[in-house]
């Protein structure tokens, strides 16, 4: 049997999104995730651009759109091979790729539906530290908690006695509901994401209190609370955190004559209710805090606050009765990048306001309106604004709208790992490891997180590949 090993990069090379790695050995191989390219990334066609009439399996480290989005062109493509994801992803997943399945110009209700099946056939859950053989093969592979969002993993796999091992996308300590990433032991070549490659978060720990902050410090000026968040994973992290501070704050005035206790929370996103729901029936993945929340009768995510928006004719309802009675609320809405969704209606409406406040929780992709936004809007406190232009604006949906309310941004809320959870990952590797791949990262954060891994293990090489397909 043929030793040699083949690594292929069919996406998250020269950005963030897109990931799509692939492990050939001889005339077999698999591929680890298969996603979406957003941003400065997108692409228009997203046809299979590679061959896969090799391809025995897609193993999925987790279920953001940027590493699954693609799946059901691949299945057009012709793979009829299992899909290996944890447990919770397997219970994520469907609906991740249906509601992305709506806005495929592709698919049809019925194609939609017909796609569906086919994964749900083909899906294959794994628990979590259980090898994975391909029979007929010199591969295998598994699991390993990565932190970032419930079911997130990072892939180990060996393939005709070499060890790589795929991050997917890594977590950071003292995230809400998640367990820790599990840390890894050894591999030859490891395939790292560098999102954070050149940063560290504010600190977690105190993260809610910051968040509490910024939400009073909001409604002095009388406006509406936003908060752009993506429907899995980061819109559950602020229900957790928000019903801790309603719990431990909770006869404290969050604005003029509101105390917490009495502040709707709205989440304005059909996406995002039914992933929340899905997660309350997860429980057993939570991690022990959250589970001892639950035996104390608490409900972090359904609490008496909470309000949650699903049809259009209601969101629209609910979007008109906030801007006319000036009720303060802290609304959440889809998508987390500003990209589409409920929350670019409520953009058009509050960006022209000096009295509204976005709150942004969470990465920004490159030549997306959210970090237009973020980059060139006012920020809260911030006196001058020197570099900006006579008045900052972004488009949304063909038409620009001036960029005139109070911009935060709280980086201790991100479900991806810093720099230096970043390095510690790699850290923990035993001298066995030989050759670090950086991908799922703009240039600077690669180049950063290049540096760095380089001064701290001299004898690993550390490589960006510089094109898609690169082996």
């Amino acid at each position: 049997m043929t030793t040699h090993v083949d690594i292929k990069h069919h996406g998250a090379v020269l950005g963030v999104t897109g990931s799509c790695h692939e492990v050939r050995v001889g005339d077999s191989g698999i591929l680890i995730d298969c996603g979406l390219f957003q941003g400065t990334d997108f692409r228009e066609d997203l046809d299979i651009d590679f061959e896969i009439e090799h391809i025995r399996a897609l193993v999925v480290t987790h279920v953001h759109a940027d590493h699954i989005g693609r799946i059901p062109y691949l299945l057009m493509a012709g793979f009829k091979g299992p899909i290996f994801c944890t447990e919770p992803s397997a219970v994520l997943l469907p609906a991740m790729l249906e509601d992305a399945l709506k806005f495929g110009s592709q698919h049809t209700k019925q194609a939609s539906k017909q796609v569906l099946k086919q994964i749900e056939r083909q899906l294959r859950p794994l628990p979590v530290d259980k090898w994975q053989s391909l029979l007929g093969t010199d591969i295998k592979f598994r699991f390993q908690l990565a932190g970032h969002i419930l079911g997130a993993a990072y892939v180990e796999c060996e393939a005709a006695g070499q060890k790589i091992i795929f991050s997917g996308d890594l977590g950071a300590p003292n995230s809400p509901l998640i367990v820790e990433v599990t840390p890894p032991t050894q591999c030859d070549l490891l395939v790292l994401e560098s999102t954070y490659g050149d940063r560290n978060h504010e600190s977690r720990i105190d993260r809610r209190l910051r968040l509490k902050s910024a939400v009073e410090q909001s409604f002095v000026d009388g406006g509406l609370v936003l908060i752009p968040a993506f429907s899995l994973g980061r819109t559950q992290d602020l229900l957790y955190e928000l019903e801790s501070i309603i719990h431990d704050f909770g006869q404290d005035l969050a604005a003029p004559n509101v105390p917490w206790n009495k502040l709707e929370v709205i989440v304005d996103s059909p996406l995002a209710e039914k992933i929340t729901e899905l997660y309350r029936n997860l429980k057993p993945y939570w991690n022990q805090e959250a589970r001892d929340l639950l035996k104390q009768g608490r409900h972090p995510l359904s609490f008496d606050q909470l309000t949650m928006i699903d049809s259009h004719e209601d969101h629209l309802i609910c979007l008109d009765s906030l801007l006319t009675s000036g009720k303060p609320a802290v609304v959440i809405a889809g998508s987390g990048m500003c990209a589409g969704g409920r929350v670019v209606n409520y953009l058009k409406e509050l960006l022209p306001d000096p009295h509204s406040h976005i709150i942004f929780v969470g990465f920004q992709a490159e030549d997306t309106p959210g970090r237009v936004i973020v980059e060139s809007g006012p920020r809260f406190g911030e006196d001058e604004q020197d570099e900006q232009d006579e008045y900052a604006w972004v488009e949304l949906d063909g038409e620009r709208y001036e960029i005139n309310a109070q911009i935060h941004k709280l980086t201790g809320y991100s479900a991806h790992g810093d720099q230096t959870d970043l390095i510690n990952f790699a850290m923990a590797l035993d001298s066995r490891l030989k050759e670090i791949r950086l991908v799922h990262g703009e240039t600077d954060a690669k180049l950063a997180l290049q540096a760095k891994l380089q001064a701290l293990l001299p004898g690993v090489e550390v490589v960006i590949p510089l094109t898609e397909d690169a082996g």
